[in-house]
């Protein structure tokens, strides 16, 4: 189908999937979860991101290739995600607000469904089941337009996912891929006024600036992250290296990984070599991938690493780097903050509650955390099931985007006969 007739065919089954039941709606989750684990419906699934695998490698890095790559577990992960958006509250119909005016009148805040929600995304399959089950929850249509690399994993969930929607009487329109993966669709879906309610691009910096600058239906910011930990002077220094190697290293290709350290010069002669130690030859003794450190001057006075170049602390790696620097205390950290960081997810690690603070009122990302990893940013962590992604924008939604922010609102008026 071309990308017109796919958004054609969204926009009419908005009206079925703003009508069903809150019953129907997770019927049809419950059978896209089944239809994931399915052992048939897995093989063909497992055998389609094969072929994505094959034609991607000596194209994306390793990291980017364990993005794209699939197994039964991340498929049974899939699965049980959706089955965890199933069981949250239904967020349609929900009264935000009521108002009783002295008139008589009752005045009903009500969420409703946007309507239909395109989601731009690159190599990461799993996304494709959960915006799917995020929308259709929240009683959304959902057109989804992946990235080439994923295009043939992403055909083989959503014909999974379509059984379990066909499985509960709606219409399997609910769930639609974009078939063209060249910029042609990209654009098309910025600009489908009057087809698209909302539009949300996952992906790199590029995808989110070319959507935001050119998008003419209602655009969401989301995902680049380049997200900083800063350690105090006061900080608990083996908390420390546990957090930042989990933050870094636990899975770097992904916008919540830390990109930027900044430590204390009261403490940086002693933490910095620890650092390097946790993050290289400690993890290559364990056989895992070590962190190549980019240090700025003060830095590279007290270890030995990889001088950092012009662009390294406004850069999101999404790989095995980090870049490090010393600062003087917490109003300098927070003033390079300021400076480089996306707005996504910056922490601080300390024990002073003054400078704690003072960085969680200064520091203007959508997560702002203390003593613990960025990692945590993520709608499942969050407890919202899933997410569709990370908001870096204040308006509509910020930090993870679940059910709540795939609704609006209208308000219901109810009256015996007033007039103004």
């Amino acid at each position: 189908m071309t990308t017109q007739e796919i958004l054609t065919a969204a926009r009419d089954a908005k009206g079925a999937l703003a009508l069903a039941t809150a019953s129907q709606r997770n019927s049809a989750l419950l059978g896209m979860a089944a239809a994931l684990e399915d052992p048939a419906g897995q093989q063909v699934i497992l055998a389609a991101n094969a072929q994505d695998l094959e034609a991607a490698r000596g194209h994306i890095s390793d990291v980017m290739l364990d993005r794209l790559a699939l197994n039964e577990a991340r498929l049974a992960g899939m699965a049980q995600g959706i089955r965890e958006v199933a069981a949250l509250p239904d967020p349609v119909g929900a009264v935000l607000r009521r108002i009783e005016r002295p008139n008589g009148l009752v005045i009903e805040k009500t969420a409703v469904p946007m309507g239909v929600i395109a989601i731009i995304y690159e190599s990461r399959p799993n996304v494709t089941s959960d915006a799917a089950a995020l929308a259709l929850k929240s009683g959304n249509v959902c057109v989804l337009r992946c990235g080439k690399e994923a295009w043939r994993s992403s055909r083989a969930i959503v014909e999974a996912l379509r059984r379990g929607v066909a499985g509960a009487g709606l219409p399997v329109t609910a769930v639609n891929l974009i078939e063209d993966t060249t910029h042609a669709s990209a654009n098309q879906l910025m600009t489908a006024v009057g087809y698209v309610d909302l539009l949300i691009p996952r992906g790199g910096a590029g995808l989110i600036r070319a959507c935001v600058e050119n998008a003419k239906v209602p655009c969401i910011q989301t995902g680049t992250g380049i997200c900083h930990i800063y350690v105090d002077d006061t900080a608990d220094q083996d908390k420390a290296l546990r957090i930042i190697e989990n933050a870094k290293a636990s899975r770097p290709s992904v916008c919540n990984a830390e990109e930027v350290c900044l430590v204390h010069k009261d403490i940086a002669a002693a933490f910095l070599p620890r650092l390097a130690q946790c993050l290289g030859p400690d993890r290559a003794a364990r056989g895992l991938h070590p962190v190549e450190l980019r240090l700025d001057e003060r830095a590279a006075a007290l270890i030995p690493g990889t001088p950092a170049g012009p662009r390294d602390f406004d850069t999101e790696f999404l790989d095995y780097i980090l870049a490090v620097g010393v600062v003087d205390d917490v109003q300098q950290a927070i003033a390079h903050i300021a400076a480089h960081s996306t707005g996504h997810s910056d922490a601080i690690l300390s024990q002073t509650q003054a400078h704690i603070d003072r960085f969680c009122a200064a520091v203007d990302s959508a997560a702002v955390y203390v003593n613990c990893s960025t990692r945590f940013t993520d709608g499942g962590e969050f407890g919202l099931g899933c997410e569709m992604g990370i908001s870096t924008q204040k308006l509509h939604a910020r930090g993870p985007m679940g059910l709540a922010e795939l609704c609006t609102y209208k308000y219901i008026v109810r009256g015996d006969g007033q007039i103004r």
